[in-house]
């Protein structure tokens, strides 16, 4: 096994695109497991871990753009406000360990239906932005990267630079079902983000389909019915419940059977919105 460390951006590329057949490594809590395990067995490994750029975060225009190497950890400690939906699914993720290592572009780039941080970068309506040196700059919206278990529309040569989230306008939440309390991989998870500005309502649901997706049903339901300035109606939220459950597509496993996911996504799409709209009707009495 090769084994390469650019220590710019652009040797980093100039490596994937010489050698696409290199997988990348930043903290290795994914990539390092399936190793151990003889799941995989990369002819090369690509170590980004000198890539300073990758580890920052900032403020571009209206965006909130995110490193691919910005580990969990700061998501929590640094992002919670711009990105509260983000924050909270990082606090589920593994051990303080994990998250010191572990970061959303790890977590993009294994693209595992299971991944914690892709429901609420869908119902963000995120944009991954991915480089490749021959062709330049390719900005994804998350709705799109996913295409398969563990398949992305990354090409072979392209690198996952930044994820780019517009700051919240409205609450957002993050709720997980796991076999325990912690250090769990998901047996599914739900986000949801409110929009006031757009009188919209983003969702995402995870580890309940062969990739996270977002329950379009169920938003285009409340953009329809929602009245942004009244208590929740418990039949609009049941339906909305129901919608979102509709739009799982879960497998029986070792952690859950597919009954049981569709069940939990209507009920954490009914809890997340009653506390989302919670919050929105107090800050609109504040």
């Amino acid at each position: 096994m090769d084994f390469l460390r650019p220590t710019t951006w652009e040797e980093a590329l100039a490596a994937k695109a010489d050698r696409p057949d290199a997988v990348p490594i930043q903290g290795g809590t994914d990539v390092m497991v399936e190793i151990n395990m003889d799941v995989r067995r990369p002819a090369a490994l690509l170590d980004l871990n000198q890539v300073a750029e990758l580890r920052e975060w900032a403020m571009v225009g209206d965006m909130c753009r995110v490193g691919a190497a910005v580990p969990y950890a700061r998501v929590i400690e640094e992002l919670g406000g711009p990105l509260p939906g983000l924050a909270q699914a990082a606090r589920t993720v593994g051990s303080p360990q994990i998250r010191n290592r572990g970061s959303v572009g790890g977590n993009l780039g294994a693209a595992s239906p299971a991944g914690d941080s892709h429901p609420p970068l869908l119902a963000a309506g995120a944009v991954v932005e991915v480089e490749s040196r021959e062709r330049g700059v390719r900005m994804i919206p998350a709705d799109e990267f996913y295409l398969g278990v563990k398949r992305s529309a990354l090409e072979p040569d392209e690198l996952i630079r930044a994820v780019h989230v517009r700051p919240a306008t409205g609450p957002q939440y993050f709720s997980k079902v796991g076999t325990r309390n912690a250090m769990v991989i998901a047996v599914c998870s739900f986000a949801i983000a409110l929009h006031p500005d757009e009188r919209r309502v983003g969702t995402g649901i995870g580890s309940a389909a062969p990739t996270p997706r977002r329950a379009l049903e169920a938003e285009e339901l409340l953009a329809r019915e929602l009245d942004w300035t009244a208590p929740l109606d418990p039949a609009l939220t049941r339906r909305f419940g129901k919608l979102c459950a509709a739009a799982a597509a879960p497998i029986d496993d070792v952690r859950g059977k597919a009954a049981y996911r569709v069940h939990a996504i209507g009920v954490m799409a009914r809890r997340t919105l009653a506390w989302a709209w919670n919050d929105h009707l107090g800050k609109r009495a504040a």
